[in-house]
């Protein structure tokens, strides 16, 4: 059973519905999620917030924490799961930003990703740095991240 199955499969068990606020990914744990047969009981819905407006708009997201803090930081993930939670039917969000790469900087580098995962009893985060392994494999190890994490909220 593949691990998008099996977080499908505890989340049905629970009777929960899931959400997702992706920016780095650009939809990807949405649709690792839902290419898995009879996914549209669990998965409400996903936002794929790639632009900082999208974020705002969308999400919620407060410009000044952007200004503070920037796009890839816990701030704004917990700022987007928070949001997805708030305007969505799940019991259960996760978010992600990151720098894919190619690039990024001494103090945000190439592979750091952050995530967080938002429910009704608060909302927690945490940063990855994946490393300059290349911007498909970023994307890959950020979602078998996420999957984790919405796997260990169902414990």
């Amino acid at each position: 059973m593949s691990r998008a199955a099996e977080v499908l499969a505890a989340f049905r068990a629970k009777g929960w519905q899931l959400a997702t606020a992706e920016s780095c990914t650009g939809g990807l744990i949405s649709g690792a999620l839902t290419a898995v047969p009879g996914s549209s009981d669990v998965v409400d819905r996903g936002f794929v917030t790639y632009s900082n407006a999208a974020k705002i708009e969308m999400l919620g997201i407060r410009p000044e924490t952007l200004e503070r803090v920037g796009a890839v930081s816990e701030e704004i993930a917990r700022e987007m799961a928070d949001g997805a939670l708030s305007r969505s039917n799940a019991r259960v969000t996760v978010s992600v930003t990151g720098i894919t790469g190619p690039g990024g900087s001494e103090h945000k580098p190439e592979g750091r990703v952050c995530f967080a995962v938002a429910t009704s009893l608060g909302t927690i985060s945490e940063t990855r740095d994946f490393g300059a392994i290349g911007r498909d494999n970023v994307r890959a190890e950020t979602v078998a991240h996420a999957l984790e994490m919405l796997l260990a909220a169902t414990k």
